[in-house]
């Protein structure tokens, strides 16, 4: 499979993140199909280029390469068994969803039965970074099959990466995302601290992302840390890391590896939702710690 030629490829799920792929693929020049099922997100993928199918399994029919990008597990098992009743044989499909293992091998096993290959492969960047094709590919299983999506990858990732035996990626993904709870707020709690001592958020940002203490997850939230405000969300609701934080604990557990600094920051993530910050950018720490620390954010 190529880029040039208007090579296929599709997609089921066109949500956020699945509409930054979508956008970012037909730009790459891929003739590009896919399926959700709410009406708008179809619209939404017809806007930006792509091609609306009337089913998941059609999807399949069309593409040799099909990403999912799913917002639960019911989800992904769900599509699995619709494309398990209309196998194509040969077909891949690139699961980019953050979820359990063994979700991912229960949609695994089923997508097997019916030949068809299956990868783990989550991506590692906000919303945001998503639209600007600025995001990682853990790319796990059967190496054939990455190398035929590889194409599909480099479309919409800054860079795709394989990472060995499924699963693997989803592994990557956990600890990445326990490295971005931590981040988030420490930063959250940098910006609390340079307002309670009287500084100017945009001069204290200036000063601090080229420095030793500056970071990925500082640089993805600027626009928020500085005015304050975390609507409408860029990278991540507190709503939707709830279910990655719960994955991520899970796995340390399993793995019996203590994790102390993530531990550490699941009261202050939990607290923020059960007051009501749920529908906001996960950067909204930053607000909670400022309330602790005696300031009002509004």
């Amino acid at each position: 499979m190529t880029i040039r030629g208007k090579a296929k490829a599709g997609i089921i799920g066109v949500g956020v993140i699945g509409a930054a792929m979508a956008k970012n693929l037909v730009e790459a020049g891929f003739d590009l199909v896919g399926h959700d099922i709410a009406p708008e997100a179809m619209a939404h993928l017809q806007k930006l280029g792509g091609r609306p199918m009337p089913s998941n399994a059609a999807v399949l029919a069309e593409a040799e390469v099909v990403i999912t990008s799913m917002p639960s597990a019911k989800a992904l098992l769900s599509v699995a068994e619709e494309l398990a009743r209309s196998p194509h044989p040969g077909r891949i499909v690139a699961e980019t969803s953050t979820l359990t293992l063994a979700d991912k091998q229960a949609a695994f096993d089923k997508l097997q039965t019916a030949g068809i290959a299956m990868l783990d492969c989550p991506l590692s960047g906000s919303a945001n970074r998503a639209a600007i094709r600025d995001v990682l590919v853990y790319a796990s299983g059967d190496r054939a099959a990455y190398d035929k999506c590889l194409p599909v990858f480099e479309g919409f990732s800054r860079a795709p990466f394989y990472v060995g035996a499924f699963g693997n990626g989803s592994k990557l993904k956990y600890i990445a995302n326990h490295l971005v709870a931590i981040h988030t707020v420490a930063a959250g709690e940098a910006f609390a601290l340079a307002r309670k001592a009287g500084l100017d958020a945009a001069d204290a940002y200036d000063a601090i992302i080229g420095g030793a203490g500056g970071s990925r997850a500082m640089e993805a939230r600027k626009e928020m840390l500085v005015s304050n405000e975390y609507l409408p969300v860029r990278t991540a609701s507190l709503d939707l890391f709830k279910k990655d934080l719960e994955v991520i604990g899970d796995f340390a557990d399993g793995v019996e590896c203590p994790v102390p600094m993530f531990t550490a920051t699941l009261p202050l993530y939990k607290s923020a939702i059960a007051q009501g910050m749920g529908d906001q950018d996960m950067a909204a720490i930053s607000a909670l710690l400022q309330r602790m620390a005696g300031l009002d954010p509004k």
